[in-house]
């Protein structure tokens, strides 16, 4: 199957209108003022991409993006809650064990360069904080795996 216009391009040409404002700012050539513009730009930019998108789903029930749909739902509501449950158990575990390393990781460096003796010791807190995000992914698979 090819990939026709709407497909491949038009995808492409909304996510450039999207970033497009942000270059000058991450390349570090705007102020203040101009970066406030030009994010303020950006999240205009995308909430009215999303509002295209369901401009588009509206117009075109039957085929999204070459889809087909029946419009019809499968599974119930507890399936639909365990999935948002899945999901948040690993989004906010990942994002507690980010928070963990971003803590421990810094001092793990400060504590191997006063003195070498430190780093498995260090190495150690600095792996606990990276467990609570595997902790999170094995109980969104039991909570997939019970749907």
């Amino acid at each position: 199957m090819f990939l026709t216009f709407y497909d491949f391009i038009l995808p492409l040409i909304l996510l450039t209108i999207v970033f497009l404002p942000l270059i000058k700012v991450f390349k570090g050539k705007a102020t203040a003022v101009q970066a406030k513009k030009r994010f303020v730009t950006h999240v205009s930019g995308f909430f009215s991409v999303v509002a295209f998108v369901l401009l588009l789903q509206l117009v075109f029930k039957p085929t999204v993006f070459g889809f087909e749909s029946d419009n019809t739902i499968t599974g119930t509501i507890a399936q639909g809650l365990g999935f948002i449950a899945a999901a948040l158990s690993t989004g906010l575990s990942a994002l507690g064990a980010g928070i963990a390393v971003a803590a421990a990781a810094p001092a793990a460096i400060g504590s191997f360069s006063e003195d070498e003796k430190n780093f498995g010791k260090s190495m150690i807190f600095v792996a606990l904080g990276e467990g609570v995000a595997i902790y999170g992914i094995l109980i969104s698979i039991l909570i997939i795996n019970a749907l």
